[in-house]
C-alpha cells in the first residue's frame, strides 16, 4: 500500500513574470459559477477572466468585456483566453479537454475529469502530445489542512506499514428534489453513475492519494435503493493491496445524518479523522516486533493518546487550486492536483460499478474498455426502457456536439 508518484508538471507558456492570466469558463451551471464569481471577486490573483461559454444565454450576463460563447469550440479558437476551466456536465469533460488541449491552452477541469477510464486514457494522451501546457483538476480537498497531515504522516513512515483502512463516507445525504432539479443526473446517460461519479471522486481521489491502488477490488453497490434513480446510492466496496492490507469503503446519499470517518490501523498505532478532529493512538512498540518479543499472552502494545491539533480550517479549497493553478502557468509553482492523477478516482469508480454489475473481483488496473462496453449497455438499456432520452434535450445536444 503506497502512494503513487507526484505527477511531473511542465512550466506554462507564459513563462514567468507574466503578470496575469486571461482565462475562460466553459460551463456555468452551480460550480462554473461559482468559480466566476470567485475570479470577479479578485480572489484569485493575476487571473483574469476574459470569456465564459454556456449554452444557456441567460447563464452569461457579465461584464461587456467578457466575451460570451455558446459553443465551447469557437471559446477555444478565439484568442480571447490564454487557460480555461471546464465545468460541463462529465461526459463532455473528456472532447472538450482534448480539444482545449490540442488547441494550447492550459486546462483545468472539475472532477470527475471523465466518465471512466477509457476517456480518462483519451484525454491524457492527448496532454502527452502538447508542450507547455498545465493540466490541472479541481481536487479542493487535497487542500485541507487534514488530509494533508495525514497524507504527511503516512509518507514520513509515523504509522508503519498500514494494515487495514475503513473509511465510511455517508454525510452526502441527497433529497429526491435534488435528482429530480436536472434532467442529466443521476442517469447513465448525463452522469455515468450516481454517488461514486459525483459526490465521491473527492474521496476517491484522497483515497488513492493517501494510500495507492487496490490490487483487487470487489463492491457492492444498489442502485436507486433510496431514490427513483437508475444509479447507485448506495456503495459497499472491499479491497486488497500488494503488501496484503485491506480496505472497506462505504458511501451512500440515503443516509441521515450519515457519518465521515476515515480509520486506518498500521504497525504504530491507529489513526483517525472524524469530527474536525485527528486522533492517533501511537503503539510505543511496533504491534509485530511486540507479537514476536512479548512473554505475555494476552497483552497490547503501550500506547500514547495523541490529539493533533488542527483547528476547524479546511484550507483553500475551490480557490486555492485555481490559485496554484493560476501559479503554476506564470511561475512554474507545482501543481496540487494534476489532471492525470485523475484517471485513478475514476478508475476505482468504474471498478467498483463493474464488480457490482458482472457480481465478481475485479483484478487491477481495470479493464478500460471492458467498462466502457458495459456502460453503453447500461444507457442503451436506459433509453429503451424510459423511451425518451435520459438527458434534457439541451443537455444531450450539448454532450453530442463534441462527440
Amino acid at each position: 500500500m503506497t502512494n503513487n508518484p507526484t505527477t511531473t508538471i511542465r512550466l506554462g507558456i507564459l513563462g514567468t513574470g507574466s503578470k496575469d492570466l486571461r482565462s475562460g469558463i466553459i460551463g456555468l451551471g452551480n460550480m462554473g459559477s461559482l468559480h466566476a464569481r470567485s475570479v470577479l471577486e479578485g480572489k484569485v490573483p493575476r487571473m483574469r477572466l476574459t470569456a465564459v461559454c454556456d449554452i444557456n444565454p441567460e447563464r452569461m450576463v457579465y461584464d461587456p468585456e467578457i466575451k460570451t460563447f455558446t459553443d465551447s469550440r469557437a471559446l477555444i479558437r478565439s484568442g480571447e483566453v490564454d487557460a480555461v476551466l471546464i465545468a460541463t456536465p462529465h461526459y463532455s469533460h473528456t472532447d472538450i479537454g482534448i480539444d482545449a488541449l490540442e488547441n494550447g491552452l492550459h486546462t483545468l477541469i472539475e472532477k470527475p475529469i471523465s466518465v471512466h477510464k477509457a476517456d480518462c486514457e483519451r484525454l491524457i494522451a492527448a496532454y502527452a502530445k502538447t508542450s507547455g501546457v498545465v493540466f490541472a483538476a479541481m481536487f479542493n480537498q487535497r487542500t485541507d489542512p487534514f488530509h494533508q497531515k495525514i497524507r504527511a504522516l503516512l509518507q514520513g513512515g509515523e504509522l508503519g506499514e498500514i494494515r487495514r483502512v475503513s473509511w465510511t463516507i455517508t454525510n452526502w445525504f441527497r433529497s429526491e428534489f435534488y435528482y429530480a432539479s436536472g434532467g442529466w443526473r443521476a442517469t447513465w446517460a448525463g452522469e455515468g453513475g450516481g454517488v461514486l461519479l459525483n459526490q465521491c471522486p473527492h474521496n476517491l481521489d484522497l483515497f488513492q492519494w493517501l494510500f495507492g491502488m487496490p490490487r483487487q477490488v470487489r463492491a457492492f453497490c444498489s442502485f436507486g435503493r433510496y431514490h427513483d434513480i437508475e444509479v447507485e446510492d448506495d456503495v459497499t466496496a472491499y479491497m486488497n493491496f500488494e503488501n496484503g492490507a485491506t480496505a472497506v469503503f462505504i458511501t451512500s446519499t440515503g443516509e441521515a445524518p450519515g457519518t465521515n470517518r476515515l480509520e486506518i490501523a498500521a504497525e504504530y498505532g491507529r489513526l483517525v479523522y472524524e469530527n474536525d478532529e485527528l486522533r492517533f493512538t501511537r503503539n510505543e512498540i511496533a504491534m509485530s516486533e511486540f507479537s514476536r518479543t512479548t512473554k505475555q499472552s494476552f497483552a497490547t502494545p503501550p500506547v500514547w493518546e495523541v490529539q493533533i491539533p488542527l483547528g476547524k480550517d479546511h484550507g483553500e479549497q475551490h480557490g486555492g487550486i485555481l490559485r496554484n493553478f493560476t501559479a503554476a502557468i506564470l511561475d512554474g509553482t507545482r501543481l496540487i492536483a494534476p489532471a492525470p492523477e485523475g484517471i485513478h478516482s475514476v478508475e476505482l469508480a468504474n471498478a467498483f460499478l463493474y464488480s457490482s454489475l458482472t457480481n465478481t473481483t475485479v483484478n487491477m488496473p481495470l479493464d478500460g474498455k471492458a467498462y466502457e462496453q458495459e456502460l453503453r449497455k447500461l444507457i442503451a438499456a436506459s433509453r429503451a426502457k424510459k423511451s425518451v432520452p435520459t438527458v434534457s434535450t439541451a443537455t444531450d445536444d450539448f454532450v453530442k456536439s463534441f462527440r
